[in-house]
């Protein structure tokens, strides 16, 4: 591990100069000692020139190239993997999420719990856009498991949100498609009876560019990890045969 506290973890596809002013608000919004790795699935993606422009700027800001295959879920797991810091924080190059927050969620994590997450639907946060199946979905999903499941958050398909990074490298992510690894890791923590945390936020639909939420082709991917978090407490290698079961 280097001295950094948290790496931010950032999937990104031909964002273009998209993704100058979301690294601006992250540097400006996180006073911890950081990292910001943001990934690709091609070194032609037009993300990259921007990202290297900015790190010869003295941004401690990484272009990386996924190896692990196409699509979000593959970048997020392979930015992950390369974090250097004890707590690493997954957040979307569109700009939806407040970079403000990732002080806090990192040190909740630093105070002991596997999943900090950063929740719209608990008193205080806010939703702002987003299409109405998309907005349905997710608000009936993560009220359902706080009261029935009890996962710790309001918020459990959130992708903002902050990892132990031992934790997720212990139990791993199974998840290879969209974005479901937020509720993955929510409900590998909720099995295994650790701690999850959530503070409010609000959250902004993308002001540009185009979403790379695939509703239809997805949802059956986040029923997966719904119902994986029902159910009683696992040892770590139980969790991770179940899991690996369900695949």
């Amino acid at each position: 591990m280097s001295d950094t506290r948290v790496s931010v973890v950032i999937p990104a596809y031909r964002e273009g100069d998209v993704i100058v002013p979301v690294l601006e608000r992250i540097e400006e919004g996180v006073s911890l000692e950081h990292e910001l790795l943001v990934v690709v699935d091609d070194d032609a993606d037009s993300t990259v020139p921007f990202v290297e422009a900015l790190a010869r700027e003295g941004m401690p800001v990484r272009a990386l190239l996924n190896t692990y295959g196409p699509g979000p879920a593959n970048a997020i797991r392979f930015g992950i993997d390369s974090a250097q810091s004890p707590v690493v924080v997954v957040t979307m190059a569109d700009g939806s999420d407040d970079p403000r927050l990732i002080d806090d969620l990192t040190r909740l994590v630093e105070r002991g719990v596997v999943v900090a997450a950063a929740s719209r639907y608990m008193p205080g946060g806010q939703q702002v856009g987003a299409p109405f199946l998309k907005r349905m979905l997710s608000r009936s999903a993560g009220r359902s498991l706080s009261l029935l499941a009890r996962v710790g958050t309001h918020d459990a398909t959130n992708s903002f949100k902050a990892y132990s990074t031992d934790f997720v490298r212990e139990v791993g992510i199974d998840s290879r498609y969209g974005f479901e690894i937020g509720l993955e890791l929510t409900a590998k923590a909720r099995r295994l009876r650790l701690p999850v945390a959530e503070l409010p936020t609000i959250w902004l639909e993308r002001a540009t560019g185009v979403s790379r939420f695939k509703v239809a082709s997805w949802v059956p991917h986040y029923l997966r990890w719904y119902r994986f978090a029902f159910g009683p407490e696992l040892d770590p290698e139980e969790l991770r045969r179940r899991a690996q079961a369900d695949s």
